[in-house]
Parts: C-alpha cells; structure tokens; sequence
C-alpha cells in the first residue's frame, strides 16, 4: 500500500460515496435487510443510518483496507446492533454455509478484482430464502456512454482504487448463480454519465 493509497485514497472514497445522491440511494435498499447480515466492502460504515434496528440481529462487517476501518470508527458508535469486523477481501468470506438471512453490497462490486468468485461466496453464505441486496454503479445503456467508460477506465482504476466504470452488473449476479427478483436502474442526476449509471434491486441465491 503506498502512501495515496493508505493517506488519501479513503478519504477520497469516503467524500464520494457519501454525496447526497449517493446516500439516497442507500436509504432506497439497506432498510430491507435483516436477520444476521453480511455487508461486502463496509467501508467507512455509511450505511449504518440506514439500517432498520428493529430487523437487525448482528452485522458481519467485511473490509479488508484498514484505513477505511479506521474511517468508520465515528459511524459505528453506539449501534443498537451487534457488529463484528471481517477483515478480508470480498473473495475470502470465512462464514459457514448457509448462515446469514441477508447480504448487503453496496457500491462494492466495482471494485472486487475476481467478482465471480467473490459473489459465489455470497451465495455460499446466504440462507435458504436468504437475499442479496444491491445497490451499484456500472454499465451505462448507451453504446457512446460505454465507449466512455472503457476508455477512462484504465486512469480511474489507478485513482479510484480499483472501481470499474463499466461492469455490467445484472449479467454478473445472474452468472454467480443469483436470480433477480427485482431491480431498477437509472442514471443518477446531477452525476456524470460514465460514473452515474446505478443498478438497485433485491436478488435470491
């Protein structure tokens, strides 16, 4: 890790997955989860205002880059909930099988380098008529808009930490195995095309 990554990298992270317009995205999906939950890429814990408390039994939180950890202390403070760090990558989930009611996954998938294996794991983890929640940016519908996003995507991985512009997330849900039960997706306003294309919806393994 070297000293953009470790110093400012999260910060950066932070700064922009909690735009106003990001976060009204989140209120639209983590309401929905409950039981024992796994979030994927917790980050700096911006999705625990969203969570309801009255449906959460405990959160498995998976992060791996300790900085961002560090980020959540404030956002983790006095949680009517049970929260235990993971801190791994999204491809290594050291949970039993079939043992989480719900898996959250918010802005998170863009980033994860083999997001197959990581959403096989997922799978792996959910219950029986567990769910998927997912909340994410990626594809955008327009042949113009993806010729875009592939041609920037090689500089915004190296400042971005990694996030892809362009992964088409529907198509990688369904190849993990996941069946879609509901979804929408719109560009984001006020948001620049090649980044502001989000997917949100609910799928069951």
């Amino acid at each position: 890790m070297n000293l953009y990554e470790k110093y400012c990298l999260p910060h950066l992270i932070n700064l922009a997955c909690g735009l106003k317009i990001v976060q009204q995205q989140r209120a639209k999906i983590v309401p929905l989860a409950e039981g024992t939950i796994l979030e994927v890429g917790m980050g700096s814990g911006l999705n625990m205002p969203f969570y309801d408390p009255d449906k959460v039994e405990m959160i498995w939180g998976l992060e791996p880059s300790e900085p961002m950890r560090k980020l959540a202390k404030k956002n983790i403070h006095n949680l009517p909930f049970e929260l235990r760090w993971l801190d791994l990558p999204g491809e290594e989930i050291p949970l039993d099988n079939n043992s989480v009611d719900t898996v959250l996954l918010t802005y998170t998938l863009c980033t994860i380098p083999d997001w197959l294996t990581a959403l096989e794991q997922m799978r792996r983890v959910l219950k029986p008529g567990g769910k998927l929640l997912f909340c994410e940016h990626g594809e955008a519908p327009e042949e113009n808009i993806r010729q875009w996003q592939k041609k920037i995507n090689p500089a915004w991985k190296k400042i971005a930490g990694g996030c892809h512009l362009d992964r088409p997330i529907p198509q990688y849900l369904k190849q993990a195995g996941f069946k879609i039960d509901k979804m929408e997706q719109q560009y984001l306003p006020s948001s620049p095309k090649v980044a502001g294309y989000n997917y949100w919806g609910v799928a069951n393994p």
